[in-house]
């Protein structure tokens, strides 16, 4: 409680007053300092545990790892998935956050490894794997994940396809995003997250209809929406739309990205 406060100190003196600690005890505190982002504080305590780790606290060190992203925390990353329990790489919360670690680190090459052991993969599973794939250059890789996931009847949640919209995206390839697309389910489309992420698509593919297309079937668009569409006339050129949207837009929306897509608009008109 007191760490979710950032009440550090008087969390600190509490869990030095317990004499007999567990493993929960020891989880929560290195949760609390990975949460107030003192990552270094969470490795230090960590590596004076000496009693056997849950899949709970196996999940917040790689989480704690994967923030930092340093040669301390690949050393113990790497030293921590070498010792967990073949019974945890099972569990797609610790496994998931394993992967997104090692991405984070760039090593594609453990990751992959991490996701081919796991034998019952949930759809969080591919989409860190996925999301390391953007991360790391490789998005192209996410399209063949996708097939596989369509092999084994697993349907994307809304932020694997954000995840996949965004491999589209990179790719620059039109056929890859028409495809995406046509897969996405209706009730994902019409999701404000997903909407605007396919704006910022068609844009950076050089189709902008289809961005405005989609920008046209926003309800209640907000300030991300409206700088996604500025930033799609910019990507293309259309310098004078941009600033016609960006007049369009509510006062209360506007904030100095939008500002900064207009001005950049208004440079490539």
């Amino acid at each position: 409680m007191l760490m979710k406060f950032g009440d550090v100190e008087s969390a600190e003196r509490i869990f030095r007053s317990i004499k007999a600690k567990d493993i929960i005890t020891y989880g929560a505190m290195v949760k609390g300092y990975v949460g107030n982002e003192m990552f270094e504080k969470a490795l230090d305590l960590f590596e004076k545990v000496d009693i056997e780790l849950d899949d709970v606290t196996y999940t917040i060190v790689f989480n704690a790892c994967a923030k930092l992203c340093n040669d301390r925390a690949m050393k113990i990353g790497k030293k921590l998935l070498a010792k967990m329990p073949e019974n945890y790489r099972n569990n797609n919360i610790t496994s998931t956050s394993a992967i997104d670690m090692f991405m984070k680190f760039g090593d594609v090459e453990s990751a992959e490894r991490i996701f081919r052991s796991i034998k019952a993969k949930g759809t969080n599973i591919y989409g860190a794997l996925m999301n390391g794939y953007n991360l790391n250059g490789e998005s192209w890789k996410c399209f063949k994940i996708f097939e596989e996931m369509k092999e084994k009847d697993i349907i994307p949640d809304e932020i694997g396809w954000n995840i996949l919209i965004g491999a589209c995206s990179k790719s620059g390839m039109l056929h890859h995003c028409q495809y995406i697309v046509n897969q996405i389910p209706l009730n994902i489309q019409n999701k404000i997250r997903i909407q605007t992420a396919l704006i910022d698509m068609w844009g950076k593919c050089g189709s902008i209809e289809n961005a405005k297309n989609v920008f046209n079937l926003v309800i209640d668009r907000d300030t991300i929406t409206y700088t996604a569409m500025i930033n799609a006339f910019a990507l293309n050129g259309m310098g004078t739309q941009a600033v016609e949207l960006y007049r369009e837009m509510p006062n209360n929306l506007r904030d100095h990205v939008s500002q900064i897509c207009v001005l950049n608009a208004c440079s490539h008109a």
